[in-house]
């Protein structure tokens, strides 16, 4: 089987900002992951052993002069001793179990130090993916020439209403190339004429440095998970934003606040982190409720919530957002980053419903037990983790 991930920073951008905040503030911790198909997919006999053959060969992968260069130049707030760390770091399949079971379900499971696990999950995320067109022989219906078009014809209709957007497609893409498509499509349209809207990049750092484009993320719902596994989830919020804000000084970017819902994230969001922060990312729940929360908390703290930037990626696609647009330029200065709509949009071919959370940490390699963690979703139903777990977490926080 061919190789499928074959750059280092093939990656989303948030990967590599939670991995130095990791390193810099919880540098001897260690976390277990699990894989998690919402679909319960039943995978082709042989497939765990195909996605521990494609873990193999990231072994292989280091990071390029090249990539190390552009980081320098556009990720400006990551400290010059992370490329060091970059430099050395190598992948192990030693951190990672995948098998299926007697029904042909797939597992993977990872654990390890933190700072080293972190950067599997997305690179994982899209072998899984990847792997199982190939495997199933649906890559044939892969029309990249007609999925340019298509993508177009998307830019055409976001950067007409207005829209500021990114790609954030790489954990559920269909393959490596559709999402160079999307990118490349998505530039061209960019660069064609003036437009009220604007296309701000892509997640994938390989693919921002492939067409000169800025990487863009900030974090995932690990970073504040894996804290709320070690210290509880009552302040989990408030120690998850001193830490970035240990790391990143002023450069803190967007805040992603649902890890463990609204309300204890809106009790630990004082003025100072509502200050600090450029704005918050809606990832789950009702949009505009959400955008209504949000607006609300920034007025009683006396902020002009239109300073403000929200990030909207929860299962966005071209119609929502654009309606979206329309709705909440009123009040905060909108942006969306839409992932698998992008990525995994080919006629014919179901979208994988694919996820890899943190579920387990513990502060330092000598503790003999781990703490579970889980993720509790502003959308009903959508709680990721052991549901024992879930409801431990949600009675603490009075849910």
């Amino acid at each position: 089987m061919r190789q499928i991930i074959n750059h280092f920073t093939d990656d989303d951008l948030y990967k590599f900002t939670m991995c130095c905040a990791v390193i810099d503030n919880y540098p001897r911790a260690w976390v277990k992951y699990e894989f998690n198909d919402r679909d319960n997919t039943v995978y082709p006999k042989g497939f765990a052993d195909l996605v521990m053959e494609q873990v193999g060969y990231l072994e292989k992968l280091t990071i390029t002069d090249e990539e190390i260069a552009f980081m320098r130049r556009k990720c400006y707030y990551l400290p010059d001793w992370f490329y060091i760390y970059l430099r050395g770091f190598r992948f192990s399949r030693k951190w990672v179990h995948a098998w299926q079971d007697e029904d042909g379900h797939l597992h993977i499971e990872f654990e390890g130090v933190w700072a080293e696990t972190i950067l599997l999950e997305v690179k994982v995320l899209a072998i899984v993916s990847e792997l199982y067109y190939i495997v199933c022989n649906e890559k044939d219906k892969f029309d990249y020439d007609a999925y340019y078009h298509k993508t177009y014809h998307k830019a055409e209709r976001l950067l007409e209403a207005g829209c500021t957007y990114s790609d954030f497609g790489t954990r559920r893409r269909a393959s490596f190339q559709a999402e160079d498509t999307v990118v490349r499509a998505m530039k061209d349209c960019q660069e064609a004429r003036d437009w009220k809207g604007r296309f701000v990049g892509t997640s994938n750092v390989y693919l921002a440095m492939k067409y000169d484009l800025t990487p863009v993320g900030t974090m995932a719902h690990e970073f504040i998970a894996a804290i709320g596994g070690m210290y509880g989830p009552q302040m989990a919020n408030h120690i998850a934003m001193n830490a970035w804000r240990h790391t990143f000084n002023g450069a803190l970017g967007t805040y992603l606040y649902d890890t463990f819902g609204w309300n204890i994230f809106s009790l630990n969001f004082s003025e100072d982190f509502a200050n600090l922060f450029k704005g918050l990312r809606v990832d789950s729940g009702d949009n505009m409720e959400q955008l209504n929360r949000i607006c609300a908390k920034y007025r009683s703290l006396g902020i002009d919530s239109k300073t403000k930037q929200v990030i909207f990626s929860n299962a966005l696609d071209t119609d929502r957002a654009i309606a979206l647009q329309h709705e909440a330029e009123k009040y905060v200065q909108p942006s969306f980053g839409i992932g698998t709509h992008f990525t995994n949009d080919f006629d014919g071919i179901r979208p994988m419903n694919i996820v890899i959370k943190l579920v387990a940490a513990k502060i330092t390699e000598s503790w003999p037990f781990y703490n579970d963690t889980c993720k509790i979703s502003e959308d009903n139903g959508k709680h990721t983790g052991d549901p024992q777990v879930i409801r431990r977490f949600m009675e603490a926080l009075h849910l």
